[in-house]
């Protein structure tokens, strides 16, 4: 397996990945409606195209070969803290140490840009089984909320963060 930062070319890549993963993965935690909902918000074309260029998000996609298997978003939250916005493998790569790559690929991307000491947070649903997979890798729950996301859904999470 391979990682290599993506670009404004890769957001068709990183759009099919999503098509793929992102239903199964919240097949039995949130609705149809929010599922389609939120696929609009977070990958919609312009919406990858806003993330990149103008809201600092930084993809990297995972390859095993020349098949694109996952991807990973960090983003700037404030003077030493990122947030790691998205992380997904697909379904069929789960459990293969894709995602622990990808992982460890935004943990040193972070790394690069602030050498100084830093918290990495992400948000993750309180019923995803992700949960333990951040705890593995050594986050810690440090909040929960029920956050509003617009048309009435809520993304039901808890925080989790890593100092680096």
């Amino acid at each position: 397996m391979t990682i290599r930062r993506a670009t404004l070319d890769d957001i068709p890549i990183i759009r099919q990945l999503a098509e793929e993963i992102f239903p199964v993965t919240y097949r039995d935690i949130i609705s149809r409606e929010q599922s389609a909902f939120m696929m609009e918000w977070m990958y919609g074309i312009d919406s990858l195209r806003r993330q990149i260029a103008d809201e600092g998000h930084v993809y990297q996609l995972a390859y095993d070969g020349d098949e694109a298997i996952g991807y990973v978003s960090v983003q700037p939250e404030g003077d030493d803290v990122f947030h790691l916005q998205k992380i997904y493998v697909l379904p069929s790569r789960q459990g293969m140490g894709c995602g622990r790559m990808l992982f460890n690929a935004a943990i040193d991307y972070v790394k690069s840009v602030h050498p100084e000491p830093c918290s990495v947070r992400l948000n993750v649903n309180r019923q995803n089984n992700a949960v333990g997979f951040y705890k593995k890798m050594g986050m810690d729950i440090i909040a929960q909320g029920d956050f509003p996301i617009g048309n009435g859904f809520f993304m039901n999470d808890y925080i989790m963060a890593i100092e680096v």
